[in-house]
């Protein structure tokens, strides 16, 4: 190779190697970066008649809870990471993924004297990565109906949160999760 191509390469490898580098090893700047955007999930309530206003209202429980994760209807024509239905069953959710899936509320266990907006959190909470806590305090959104019909929290406790914000932390911004999983209420 002759000197005048070899050091016009040697400078081109060495200032990629910087830039490489710079990206590598990030700055003090960097930590005034701000925090990733939250992960957008939406739901489709146009099916859950009676109950629309309730899982909006469970859908905003999560929104003030959490920041890693972003629970927002659907918008005209847009497929929704989450189905909402009404039917005369228990409430239930069917999971296909983290953050996608079908959750039910039924009327059922409405019938029965259980808050609407608890049951619209705690079903979203399954879609969400959380499993039941049975039994549980009314403290524990997750505890579901063995918390008691008088109870209407409709909030996730301190640890359900901090397990949503792990699911959907910038580290897992992937959907994943089990597949076809029923969770009932």
């Amino acid at each position: 190779m002759h000197a005048r191509t070899f050091v016009p390469i040697l400078a081109t490898t060495f200032a990629a190697a910087l830039v490489t580098a710079g990206q590598a090893h990030a700055g003090p700047a960097d930590a005034d970066a701000p925090a990733p955007a939250a992960r957008v999930v939406t739901y489709d309530a146009g099916a859950a008649a009676e109950f629309r206003t309730a899982v909006d209202r469970g859908a905003a429980v999560w929104n003030a809870s959490v920041d890693s994760v972003e629970l927002r209807p659907a918008a005209a024509g847009q497929r929704a990471n989450i189905r909402v239905l009404a039917d005369d069953g228990w409430p239930r959710a069917l999971t296909t993924s983290l953050g996608n899936g079908t959750v039910y509320i039924g009327r059922q266990a409405v019938d029965q004297g259980y808050d609407t907006v608890r049951i619209s959190a705690h079903e979203l909470g399954h879609v969400l990565g959380l499993p039941d806590r049975k039994p549980g305090p009314c403290t524990s959104l997750m505890s579901g109906s063995s918390a008691g019909v008088s109870c209407t929290n409709p909030y996730p406790d301190a640890a359900e949160q901090a397990a949503v914000e792990d699911h959907f932390g910038p580290a897992l911004r992937q959907p994943a999760g089990v597949t076809g999983r029923v969770v009932t209420g």
